[in-house]
């Protein structure tokens, strides 16, 4: 199952408005919640008490936690990794290693009798999860999330992103990435130039980061790394579909309603002989064949361009397209809108039969 997450740190926060944002996050269906313990100044007493006030009250409201943690964490509230007890005293679902061990250890910690998560970090890369594989570790109680990065230009490159990512899912194993929200300015250090996982997402809007992520079906829960996300940004989040990539559109005036129709109504997925310079969605030059589709609009098409053919191509007539490179037009072929700019990068993962479909934005 796919999910959206938040990111909160009590270090850094008021309880009160972590409690708010909690409740907000969990309106509009948010399921789960990473929060820090990299940071154990305070002392131990304070941290139990900080840390248990806040994930009880997650739970009231429906959300998952995982608390991000080192071997130096170990070390200072002198907790051994073959008792784990600990967390699950202050109501964690589970811990994520910032950083690891040897193998042997991690894979000791998945049969901790409080049945928590054990959560590895993909960005590291090497052979860390075949490692802690080799010694036998219980795989049902493992699970891989992403590193964020606040310092502009250290973000993960997407080759690497992919490569890393893969070995988890290539393993079953459920995976977690971060992204940024522009308008939130709460993290866990000092420098906050965005809080994201890519490096390409750093200047990206919220929404576009996640539908990117989801695209790549590599990443199940997608999680915002700083706090707090205004509720225009956790409601838009919530209206992404995490399965079926929605490409928000802007349509010219003068579509005509059958047109329109076809873009925003009918069920898309690209033929299995793809192209190079279009996808090809062909259902609705099936369903409304004999249907008048007159030339109104034919400028030359250009990349993210939404092209319905007209009856001038004859048994193409009502068929959509959609451009992934620059074309000439004949006059024969209406545009009738355009995959707005900032999404085009995402037609790239619009694979043969994939399914997608189009939301009209102003």
């Amino acid at each position: 199952m796919r999910r959206l997450g938040i990111s909160v740190y009590p270090n850094h926060s008021e309880l009160n408005e972590i409690k708010e944002y909690i409740v907000l996050a969990a309106k509009y269906n948010f399921k789960r919640i990473f929060t820090c313990l990299l940071s154990v100044e305070e002392g131990k007493e304070k941290i139990v008490a900080e840390f248990t006030e806040i994930i009880e009250f997650a739970k009231e409201n429906g959300m998952e936690v995982i608390a991000d943690v080192s071997p130096k964490v170990f070390g200072e509230l002198v907790i051994s990794y073959k008792d784990l007890s600990f967390f699950k005293e202050i109501g964690a679902d589970g811990i994520r290693l910032d950083m690891g061990f040897t193998g042997n250890e991690e894979s000791i910690m998945t049969f901790n009798p409080q049945d928590l998560k054990i959560e590895l970090n993909i960005s590291s890369g090497t052979k860390y999860l075949e490692n802690i594989l080799s010694y036998q570790a219980n795989v049902d109680n493992l699970l891989g999330c992403h590193n964020f990065y606040p310092h502009r230009y250290t973000g993960l490159s997407y080759a690497h992103f992919i490569e890393t990512t893969k070995q988890y899912k290539d393993k079953g194993l459920t995976t977690a990435a971060f992204i940024s929200s522009p308008t939130a300015k709460v993290g866990p250090w000092p420098v906050s130039e965005g809080l994201c996982t890519l490096e390409m997402h750093r200047e990206l809007p919220i929404v576009v980061q996640a539908k990117h992520l989801w695209a790549t079906e590599l990443i199940d829960d997608v999680i915002i790394a700083n706090s707090f996300a205004s509720e225009a940004e956790l409601k838009a989040l919530s209206e992404i579909d995490a399965y079926q990539l929605t490409l928000n559109c802007e349509l010219v005036p003068s579509i005509p309603e059958t047109e329109k129709k076809i873009v925003l109504e009918e069920f898309h997925f690209n033929r299995g002989d793809v192209s190079d310079y279009v996808i090809r969605s062909t259902q609705s030059r099936v369903k409304y064949k004999g249907h008048e589709f007159p030339p109104f609009h034919t400028p030359n098409m250009k990349r993210g361009a939404i092209i319905v053919e007209t009856s001038l191509y004859a048994h193409y007539a009502g068929e959509l397209q959609l451009a992934l490179l620059e074309m000439e037009n004949s006059g024969k072929t209406n545009v009738v809108g355009y995959v707005v700019e900032e999404e085009q990068m995402l037609l790239d993962y619009i694979k043969p039969w994939q399914k997608f479909k189009f939301k009209e934005v102003n």
